[in-house]
């Protein structure tokens, strides 16, 4: 896997990806743009929500929407790690088991989530959901 980034003007970047899609960061605590941090913590929200939508389809469930709430903490002297994330997933569909909303949710926290699996090096990762009935 490759990328670039590229300094565009003041504190903004543009990141291009291998496959060519462009975003934009902004180091000035997100004045333009997601910080580089807001973006880590949204590839993790990605990350899982697409395991877990993933899981419920291939199970034949009727799931109709996915929603991660990210919550986190970072130290407050430089370096500026995540110490804890926490991922509350509400999962919406049509007569969901809970089991498999949970199931889903351990597999992609134990298993298949990389973004958070490599986090978990160095915070604390914790889980929860709600399911609506659609």
């Amino acid at each position: 896997m490759q990328a670039r980034v590229k300094w565009v003007e003041g504190m903004t970047f543009l990141g291009e990806s291998a496959s060519g899609h462009q975003v934009l960061m902004d180091g000035n605590s997100g004045d333009k743009a997601p910080s580089p941090m807001e973006m880590l913590l949204m590839a993790a929200g990605g990350c899982s929500s697409i395991d877990v939508v993933s899981i419920l389809q291939k199970g034949r469930h009727d799931v109709t929407d996915c929603e991660v709430k990210l919550t986190s903490e970072r130290r407050e002297e430089a370096p500026r790690l995540f110490t804890r994330i926490h991922l509350h997933f509400v999962v919406t569909g049509k007569e969901l088991k809970e089991s498999a909303v949970a199931r889903a949710v351990e597999l992609t926290a134990e298993k298949y989530c990389s973004v958070t699996l490599m986090l978990e090096k160095a915070a604390e990762i914790s889980h929860s959901y709600e399911i609506i009935e659609a």
